[in-house]
């Protein structure tokens, strides 16, 4: 008796889950359009890709068609991995194709100014704002949800 109790309140839990899955709302007849910010400000080619990896991935399984805004906000340390001149092919490749596809590349012009960095001397597709972290704060209270991988 006890095996069967135990069976059948596995098969509820597990059908709960299903059916929570399922109303995902990029899955939803009327989906939700997100409004998501990515920030990154770690160095190196390694965490770029990493992170490009999560926005792919983040677009792969919810769509184009699903997302309002998508930016992708690099300051500090971070901004010389986007240099064009040095840029890592796999990275250039990879934003690039987000890009083009609707993603917004943030670059902090305190950052720019500090390390002596002009936009021509970024990847093409870079838009600059005053501060990375204002641009943050300014998407979160304008209802972006906020993903620092």
């Amino acid at each position: 008796m006890r095996t069967s109790l135990w069976f059948v309140a596995m098969v509820a839990v597990g059908a709960l889950a299903w059916s929570s899955a399922t109303d995902a709302s990029h899955l939803a007849a009327q989906p939700k359009r997100h409004k998501v910010v990515y920030h990154l400000d770690d160095p190196g080619v390694d965490r770029a890709k990493a992170v490009l990896v999560n926005i792919d991935n983040h677009v792969h399984v919810v769509g184009w068609k699903n997302i309002e805004a998508l930016e992708l906000v690099v300051h500090g340390p971070a901004l010389r991995t986007f240099l064009a001149r040095d840029i890592d092919p796999d990275v250039r490749g990879k934003l690039e194709t987000l890009l083009a596809g609707g993603l917004r590349l943030d670059a902090c012009q305190i950052t720019m100014a500090r390390q002596k960095i002009d936009l021509k001397d970024l990847i093409e597709g870079a838009t600059p704002v005053p501060s990375g972290v204002v641009r943050v704060m300014e998407l979160q209270e304008a209802g972006y949800a906020y993903i620092k991988p």
